[in-house]
């Protein structure tokens, strides 16, 4: 069975950090394009960052540029997002993602979805 389970979340003040885990069972993590996503309350969920499968290149949304950073580990199955300088406009329901088709930032190709772990970004 395909499973993503996020993990580390919380709560923190603006200019904190945080890293998330995404850990994958039931499939290698190294084989697809994987990404992390977020929504926030009463918004739409929006693409965060993600690693391509084709040539490792990883892409990330304007507002995270420069304190985002995308990882993967592949000997644990597991990905990561380092989360600095963090804003009150970053709280939102983190998700991690795969999939067959997924393609980079286009989170409608994504199939494969953890159950999301919450941040919060306020003083």
């Amino acid at each position: 069975q395909v499973q993503l389970v996020e993990s580390g979340g919380g709560s923190v003040q603006p200019g904190g950090s945080l890293r998330l885990s995404c850990a994958a069972s039931g499939l290698n993590l190294e084989e697809y394009t994987v990404g992390w996503f977020r929504q926030a309350p009463g918004k739409e969920r929006e693409a965060v960052s993600c690693i391509s499968s084709s040539d490792g290149r990883t892409y990330y949304a304007d507002s995270v540029k420069g304190r985002f950073t995308i990882s993967r580990d592949n000997v644990k199955n597991t990905m990561y997002l380092q989360m600095n300088n963090l804003k009150s406009e970053d709280t939102a329901v983190y998700y991690c993602a795969t999939g067959d088709r997924a393609t980079v930032m286009l989170m409608y190709t994504y199939d494969v979805w953890g159950q999301g772990t919450q941040v919060t970004v306020s003083l």
